[in-house]
């Protein structure tokens, strides 16, 4: 199965839509698998940085950004972001995967060309107890601005949602 995570209740039909982040693809809908929703457990605008430990990431890599957790993957928000967390009221749709093709593994992101109808909704409650049930370790940080620009340059997988809403950071 494959998932759509929104603030909005009750979406009856997916219409394919443009993309701001891949603006020469086709207009599509997109989902994510399972492994990879939980970054999305969040609020829409939020920004946040996640990285997880690839085969064959640099030993200096994981050492340094794992060295205190027996976790693969960190999630890093900002921490003015955690009352927005509790309060949002987010809605996982479900799909089959038949109409939709892979679209990026490392992120989990599968993109269907075909109006999509959900074959179930549910509300999310609680986004902080849905993540403690999955295997990622959860952080708040006041600037997300160091991390970013670490995680960029070193050899992990990561993904980085929705930055243009972080902070200005106090130090860069």
């Amino acid at each position: 199965m494959l998932y759509h995570l929104s603030e909005e209740p009750g979406i009856e039909i997916f219409h394919p839509r443009p993309s701001k982040s891949f603006p020469d693809l086709q207009p599509v809908v997109w989902a994510i698998d399972h492994e990879h929703a939980p970054h999305y457990y969040f609020p829409r605008d939020c920004p946040r940085v996640i990285y997880s430990k690839p085969k064959g990431a640099a030993v200096e890599d994981t050492g340094s950004f794992f060295e205190h957790t027996s976790a693969d993957k960190i999630i890093a928000v900002e921490s003015a972001w955690l009352e927005r967390i509790r309060h949002t009221r987010l809605y996982r749709y479900t799909f089959a995967e038949d109409s939709f093709t892979l679209f990026d593994e490392t992120a989990g992101y599968y993109i269907s060309l075909e109006e999509v109808s959900p074959v179930n909704v549910e509300p999310m409650g609680d986004l902080l107890s849905k993540l403690l049930q999955e295997p990622v370790e959860l952080r708040f940080t006041p600037d997300l601005h160091p991390l970013r620009n670490r995680i960029i340059q070193s050899t992990l997988d990561f993904s980085i949602i929705r930055f243009g809403n972080a902070v200005p950071s106090k130090y860069y």
